[in-house]
């Protein structure tokens, strides 16, 4: 009896020592080391190659009120500068916006608030609606009037070296009911607020103000809300003054790889009927590759697109009531970090039974603030309509100029662009020096606003004048207010 009660206490006793936990053993360590190493993976990012989206686009927004071929003939010394297509970015304001926006891990948010999300979720999950895009150079008059981004290509889809390390996969949290210290992001949120203003005038007397508001907004999933209005007023002699007021809203997506842009409105006249407009655009990057240190080397981007609208060419045109109804591709070749290739065609549909054509090549390279270029422009209509309807529809025009200009700063907060043309026009037959000059300023009254300025001259018609000389002057301004 003794031995079996010294046995089971025996027993007891080693049981009690191996249920005990052994200091040196670290388990709880060992089944949190991998823990940590999983949770290390999102900060495993190449530091630069952090890319979140911008505001630059590639091509012109989609506007109505420009119809391509004002802006495109008055200025074409100019005509086939991109920035007039509204890209206002180089290669040093692209490096800096990427710079700007390292340093945030995979989880955490890049511009606009959103969370950052790696690429092998976006072609399955919900795709980065907006990316980096290339430096656009800049020398053409028509980028000095407007601004708005199109073309927005996501260049991490396209290089595997730019891909950013998902983060684990954590189970979903219970979402706790707001409280006051925890603010509720609205569903709308106010970006920005660009008010565009051009006033173009030429040696016929007619006289074409534009001043057109674009308010624009972020949805919670990272689309864009864009609501335009204006008041715009055309003058000529011999018709009684026409104003019009513009409505329109806009919507702007990515799914995959293409970006996709859609607006609506109608046209509010003072003496004439309500018109209906729209416009539709879609982009897609073929490929996009960038050097160590994230400048763009080289990339091809396409564009479609398709609108309809009052001709707002001139007070006549409006008082016919033309429309047209245009459709065509755009091509940006960045052929190496500082060549670039710009194209597109368009093909036109008028309601008083005409038809055109146009075309525009820009060839640009660039010395540090120098640029160079050379541009072709071709227009042909097949009828010309310009006594009866009041537009210029010349049925053979050709323009083609050689281009250089500077651009950099003045002072700290002005920036400045100056560029000048040297080249021919041919006019149903007839050649004729076509040449212009413009300038464009930046001036950054505070972090959040920006006001830009120009003038140009021209002497490239948009208007058959017969053998007297033609000039048109156009002066710009743009006030942009980011919130």
């Amino acid at each position: 009896m003794p031995f079996y009660i010294i046995g089971n206490f025996v027993i007891y006793s080693v049981s009690a020592d191996a249920n005990q936990p052994d200091d040196d053993s670290h388990s709880s360590s060992q089944l949190q080391e991998p823990m940590n190493a999983v949770k290390n993976l999102a900060n495993l990012r190449q530091n630069n190659v952090n890319i979140t989206k911008t505001e630059y686009s590639v091509f012109p927004e989609l506007d109505q009120n420009s119809n391509l071929v004002p802006e495109l003939t008055a200025e074409i010394t100019s005509v086939a500068t991109l920035e007039n297509l509204n890209t206002f970015a180089d290669s040093k304001v692209f490096s800096h916006e990427l710079k700007s926006r390292r340093g945030k891990g995979a989880g955490g948010r890049g511009q606009g608030g959103r969370p950052g999300r790696s690429l092998d979720s976006a072609p399955y999950k919900r795709p980065r609606r907006t990316g980096l895009v290339p430096p656009v150079p800049c020398s053409l008059s028509p980028c000095f009037f407007r601004s708005t981004p199109i073309l927005i290509a996501a260049p991490e889809n396209f290089n595997p070296a730019l891909r950013e390390v998902s983060p684990p996969t954590l189970p979903p949290q219970p979402i706790s009911p707001p409280t006051a210290t925890t603010p509720v992001q609205p569903a709308l949120v106010l970006e920005n607020i660009q008010t565009g203003f051009r006033s173009e005038l030429n040696n016929s007397e007619q006289q074409n103000q534009i001043i057109e508001p674009v308010f624009q907004f972020r949805l919670l999933n990272g689309q864009k809300i864009r609501f335009k209005t204006g008041f715009n007023t055309f003058n000529q002699p011999g018709f009684e003054s026409i104003t019009n007021i513009p409505f329109q809203l806009g919507w702007e997506g990515k799914t995959g790889k293409y970006t996709i842009q859609a607006n609506a409105g109608i046209d509010v006249f003072n003496r004439l009927p309500t018109a209906f407009n729209f416009n539709a655009q879609i982009d897609r990057p073929i490929f996009v590759n960038f050097t160590p240190n994230n400048q763009l080397k080289s990339g091809l981007f396409l564009s479609a697109v398709v609108e309809q609208s009052p001709y707002k060419f001139n007070a006549k045109t409006l008082d016919n009531q033309i429309t047209t109804f245009r459709s065509g591709l755009n091509v940006y070749w960045q052929i190496d970090p500082n060549t670039s290739f710009f194209s597109q065609y368009r093909v036109g549909l008028y309601n008083d039974d005409n038809f055109e054509q146009q075309s525009f090549s820009r060839i640009e390279h660039k010395w540090g603030q120098f640029w160079s270029a050379a541009n072709l422009f071709t227009w042909k209509y097949a009828n010309d309509r310009q006594e009866i309807s009041g537009y210029f529809s010349p049925q053979d025009f050709l323009v083609y100029n050689g281009e250089i200009g500077w651009g950099g700063n003045i002072f700290d907060f002005i920036n400045c662009r100056v560029s000048t043309t040297l080249g021919q026009q041919l006019l149903n037959g007839k050649t004729t020096g076509g040449n212009s000059s413009q300038t464009r300023c930046t001036a950054k009254i505070s972090p959040n606003i920006d006001f830009d300025f120009g003038y140009s001259f021209s002497n490239v018609r948009n208007l058959d004048t017969g053998n007297s000389p033609y000039n048109n002057q156009v002066f710009t301004g743009q006030l942009q207010i980011k919130f």
